[in-house]
């Protein structure tokens, strides 16, 4: 058994800078063992070998480990199940305590309690920190205590509380790492994914992008949205650099990312979204569900040029634009009739930047049915849309170029869907 030490447990984290729980562990006057577990529980569900996540978290943990090279530390990182993996280490190590930061997804909470109990029951500290958000859990709620569900007062009371503090950045100091020989970190092939033209880069957010955002960020052919979706996916950027830059140089960037701690908000205070509507009158809805029309929808071959280049750009790249992730969702839900889960479903498996919260957040937005959603009768016309933000339908000639060749008939008319749509959700409405 080696000396006392503390571990630190990467997760939606990967980075070494301006990371709280890291910092609280470099701050334990004991040595810090800096562990990544590849979740076997997560990998499993993932169909594809060369899924670009895994490459992209891979990469990031190159880097992460780079950096711990240069302070005679290492990266240990372990393929498996967390609770199993935690079992072998106190077989190794005078554990302490295990630090890690706080995520708020239902089964994410689930395995840190689990891990938590564990740990407690051989008098081992677990410790959580808040990083992946400015403000978490029941720190912005109304003044009777309950959750926002509607997000213009939420950003409102966000905003009024949010002070320079909140997003100044954790120093960390790294010289009190554990000495270890440094080590290569598992391999990409030895858990059974393999190499991707991802290419990783330390993310930051761009200055001419940003401080243009509200111009510019509803037209896909400009591609002027920050692309850093991913990166405060996976923490490789603090959400504290991010709010900083928003707060100096664009405010409606800055509600942009309002709007992804409401979504998480919403997610810890009400689990049950993951599987069903946040209305729960909506799911009353009679889903048509058709599966050829869904796998039109999932190729892009539905007859709609923005909607078809949409999804190709999905399954190409793993990145949309968002405003066309609303045009695509919108149909999905209201022309063709199919529950907003497939939709959702589909995006989690193709979005690099998927996040539950966010994801169901969107679609749940997009169908009608979430907490602060557009009403059931507003239905995007894909033509309008495209008039009004890819009139020169340059983001449709990269991403669908051969649309004015074969031109397909539409998969329905938008003005038959339109009233199929508003008939099928009053109905459920009335039900309800």
């Amino acid at each position: 058994m080696e000396n006392k030490i503390v571990i630190y447990w990467f997760r939606r984290d990967l980075r070494t800078e301006d990371n709280k729980g890291l910092q609280q562990a470099l701050a334990s006057g004991l040595p810090v063992i800096p562990i990544f577990i590849f979740d076997r529980e997560i990998l499993d569900q993932l169909n594809d070998p060369c899924d670009r996540r895994v490459d992209y978290i891979h990469q990031a943990l190159i880097s992460i480990n780079d950096t711990l090279h240069k302070y005679n530390s290492t990266l240990q990182v372990y393929h498996g199940k967390p609770l199993e993996v935690f079992k072998k280490i106190i077989t190794q190590y005078q554990v302490q305590a295990v630090y890690c930061n706080r995520d708020y997804e239902p089964l994410a909470i689930k395995r840190d309690k689990a891990v938590k109990t564990f740990l407690e029951q051989h008098a081992i500290r677990f410790y959580d920190f808040k990083d992946q958000v400015i403000f978490d859990q029941s720190e912005i709620v109304k003044t009777d205590g309950l959750p926002y569900t509607i997000y213009t007062p939420y950003a409102k009371k966000w905003r009024s509380e949010l002070q320079p503090e909140h997003y100044t950045a954790a120093k960390t100091d790294l010289n009190s790492l554990y000495k270890a020989v440094p080590q290569e970190i598992t391999a990409l092939s030895d858990i059974g994914f393999k190499k991707t033209d991802f290419v990783f880069q330390k993310p930051e957010p761009d200055l001419e992008i940003v401080k243009d955002y509200s111009l510019y960020r509803d037209f896909p052919a400009l591609d002027k949205t920050s692309h850093l979706g991913i990166a405060l996916r996976f923490g490789t950027i603090s959400i504290r650099e991010c709010v900083s830059f928003a707060v100096k140089h664009n405010d409606t960037w800055l509600s942009e990312l309002i709007w992804r701690e409401f979504f998480m908000q919403i997610l810890y205070h009400f689990p049950q979204v993951v599987h069903q509507s946040f209305k729960t009158q909506y799911d009353y809805i009679e889903w048509r569900n058709n599966e050829e029309e869904f796998q039109l929808w999932c190729k892009g071959e539905t007859g709609y040029p923005i909607v078809d280049a949409g999804m190709r750009q999905l399954n190409s790249t793993g990145f949309m634009h968002n405003r066309v992730r609303m045009i695509v969702a919108s149909f999905l839900c209201k022309h063709l009739l199919i529950d907003w889960r497939w939709g959702e479903a589909y995006f989690a498996e193709k979005l690099l930047d998927y996040d539950l919260s966010a994801n169901n957040g969107n679609w749940q937005w997009a169908a009608g049915c979430g907490c602060d959603a557009a009403p059931y009768f507003r239905i995007f016309n894909p033509t309008a849309q495209t008039q009004k933000f890819d009139k020169d339908l340059q983001y449709i000639k990269k991403w669908n170029p051969g649309f004015q060749q074969n031109i397909m008939p539409p998969i329905i008319q938008h003005d038959v869907a339109r009233q199929r749509a508003l008939q099928v959700y009053k109905k459920a409405l009335q039900h309800s």
